[in-house]
């Protein structure tokens, strides 16, 4: 594992306007460089605004949060350049093509030239979709728009990437090909941020793993660390034991 601090979180909190309680609530972790990260927690756990904030897309409402060392007050672009989000909604334009959309992403980070025509060539190739490079995303099963979506979020190799629900509705084909794929990029340095309400997917994918809930990090630690001391048989036990089985909306 790299050595260092990938994102550092303190004391940080989230209250939306008009809303009577804070969806984050005064919260503090870090996260090592090289680590495959899971956030678990119901709905309306925090999550989302946890990652919200930790990725720039929206302002806490205190606390700090630091990225490689760095601020977003001070050093939005260069973080913006360390990291890469992938969104749970397929952020994919229909009417292109698949090689279009990559095309236009890379664009967005500087690739030009060979160098993005071979990236775009490669991912494609490792996600099995070099023969539907020319097709029109609107006519991509749900599994196929889920890998170009991911390919999306890794062609200029970031840092540390975001992944928000990444195999959600999609085949188990598709969903080991996207796992196989994380493990690898993660071998090879790259921290993951993954959030999921797959808890058997999260006991085998992420090296650690933080339960939120109502606002509260409640639980830390590995897999196998918060299996054993909570006496459980799984991750999904653990989860269920710490956040209750009252139905969440």
């Amino acid at each position: 594992m790299a050595i260092g601090i990938a994102i550092e979180v303190k004391n940080l909190s989230k209250t939306y306007k008009g809303a009577i309680s804070p969806a984050v609530n005064n919260i503090t972790f870090s996260i090592p460089k090289g680590e495959i990260w899971g956030l678990l927690g119901p709905n309306g756990a925090g999550k989302t605004t946890t990652i919200s904030i930790a990725c720039g897309l929206i302002n806490q409402s205190s606390g700090d949060v630091t990225i490689n060392g760095l601020n977003y007050q001070q050093h939005r672009d260069t973080i913006k350049r360390l990291i890469s989000v992938v969104p749970q909604d397929i952020a994919l334009y229909p009417t292109l093509t698949a090689y279009e959309n990559l095309e236009y992403v890379g664009n967005m980070y500087g690739l030009k030239g060979a160098k993005l025509k071979d990236r775009i060539h490669a991912c494609l190739e490792i996600f099995g979709l070099t023969a539907n490079s020319n097709k029109r995303i609107e006519t991509f099963s749900g599994g196929m728009k889920r890998r170009i979506n991911l390919i999306a979020g890794i062609l200029h190799s970031p840092e540390i990437l975001f992944l928000d629900e990444p195999t959600v509705g999609v085949d188990v084909q598709s969903r080991n090909i996207i796992i196989d794929f994380l493990h690898q990029i993660n071998r090879e340095g790259t921290t993951i941020i993954y959030t999921s309400h797959l808890m058997e997917e999260a006991q085998n994918l992420c090296t650690y793993i933080a339960i939120i809930d109502q606002g509260n990090i409640i639980a830390t630690g590995k897999p196998s660390s918060l299996i054993q001391e909570n006496q459980c048989g799984n991750l999904e036990e653990v989860f269920l034991k710490l956040t209750g089985r009252k139905l969440r909306d």
